[in-house]
């Protein structure tokens, strides 16, 4: 099923996995002691930019008379929304620029413009899925509780539904995030004060934003609230099934591998930074699409650096991808289109039983352990002094 021996699966000594985790330390560091007025540039523009384009498409939407100013002023919300999303309040969240001392810019203070509370996300994204990335029953990204995606968890008759929950998913993105991060939060307060608290902070939230895109912006627009609510329902479903793509082709293609609880045993820094390589995925984007993807086309170096800048990212891939060649391990990218569909043929899939399915539950696409190598002929490394030479998981892999 899952992996349980990263060591095993990866072909790597532990020798060899210090080492790894030692040249991605060193890239950390290079790029934490060369963070400066760059990179405070390329935040401050990107805010501009995002509230420019906010103000040019909310005047869009209500000065102008034909159904085109409309269509534009719509697309141009909906792309403002989901810079804000993406590139500056899933960023600013990690702490990516908390080392500008900067107090509105600051993820303790940076609230986003979604249903969900920053403080509640910063919990079970930042924590629960960046620190057990992709491990069952940790990571509750891991399918966001309404999906299978591993054949980890057990096939249930609900799971017969899941592509259409999967559509669901995609048109009320920000809600399911909403409620998946508060449903963290219930198990991390534990007690029903707690609960409570958490609950009425969302309750909060939800009523500020919903009162801000559905009251108040129409109301403003006088006789015309019709043609400005619409148009906030749109670039919001809109934003939501981008955001969606975005997340699912970096989590759910092949070759985002998912873990035992097992591995966290004595995990070391270097297995963490392999687990993060071995699960996390990339697409492939220039610096249009990367930077309306929020920088999640890099998808892999934000797990290994969460807190980095993002506008970083392109640059450490080079360095990144060249230390995957050096260690024979693989560096899971392809299209945004291929990445989705990969996803979707997972989603589908595991919608059925085991039972019709014709892979091994070892050496599925999307669910995969070391036990795959010896099905197929070879045997992964033994982990200790007295390892043989591996010929390394991407050899491995083409056997």
């Amino acid at each position: 099923m899952a992996i349980t021996r990263v060591a095993a699966y990866a072909h790597l000594s532990d020798e060899d996995i210090e080492a790894f985790g030692a040249e991605l330390d060193r890239i950390r560091a290079e790029v934490t002691a060369s963070r400066g007025s760059r990179d405070a540039r390329y935040i401050h523009r990107t805010i501009a930019f995002q509230r420019c384009l906010e103000v040019a498409a909310r005047l869009t939407i209500g000065l102008t008379r034909k159904r085109s100013g409309w269509a534009a002023g719509t697309a141009m919300l909906a792309l403002a929304k989901s810079v804000e999303n993406m590139e500056i309040g899933h960023n600013v969240g990690h702490g990516q620029w908390d080392w500008m001392n900067d107090p509105e810019i600051h993820s303790g203070t940076w609230e986003w413009d979604m249903v969900g509370a920053s403080a509640q996300w910063r919990y079970s994204h930042n924590y629960r899925h960046h620190v057990f990335t992709n491990v069952v029953g940790m990571d509750d990204d891991v399918g966001f509780g309404v999906l299978r995606v591993t054949r980890d968890e057990p096939w249930r008759l609900e799971h017969l539904f899941q592509p259409l929950r999967n559509i669901v998913l995609a048109l009320f993105f920000e809600w399911g995030i909403a409620l998946h991060d508060l449903y963290s939060e219930h198990e991390r307060v534990g007690t029903a004060t707690g609960k409570a608290a958490e609950t009425r902070a969302l309750a909060v939230k939800v009523a500020r934003q919903m009162g801000k895109d559905y009251l108040l912006f129409p109301a403003l627009s006088g006789r015309r609230w019709r043609r400005t609510l619409t148009a906030d329902i749109c670039a919001n479903l809109v934003r939501n099934v981008w955001a969606y793509v975005v997340i699912f082709c970096g989590h759910f293609p092949d070759g985002a591998e998912k873990f035992a609880p097992s591995v966290l045993e004595h995990e070391t820094k270097g297995q963490w930074y392999l687990r993060q390589l071995l699960g996390s995925a990339n697409f492939r984007a220039g610096p249009v699409l990367a930077f309306l993807s929020g920088h999640l086309s890099h998808q892999i170096e934000h797990h290994l650096f969460p807190d980095l800048p993002c506008n970083r990212y392109p640059e450490i891939a080079i360095e990144v991808r060249e230390l995957c060649a050096r260690y024979n391990l693989p560096y899971t990218t392809g299209s945004l289109l291929r990445q989705y569909l990969l996803a979707l043929r997972t989603i589908h899939k595991l919608a059925l039983p085991d039972r019709l399915l014709i892979a091994t539950s070892d050496d599925a696409p999307e669910t995969a352990s070391e036990k795959k190598f010896a099905l197929g002929g070879t045997t992964g490394p033994a982990e200790g002094p007295d390892s043989t030479v591996r010929a390394g998981l991407l050899t491995a892999m083409r056997r």
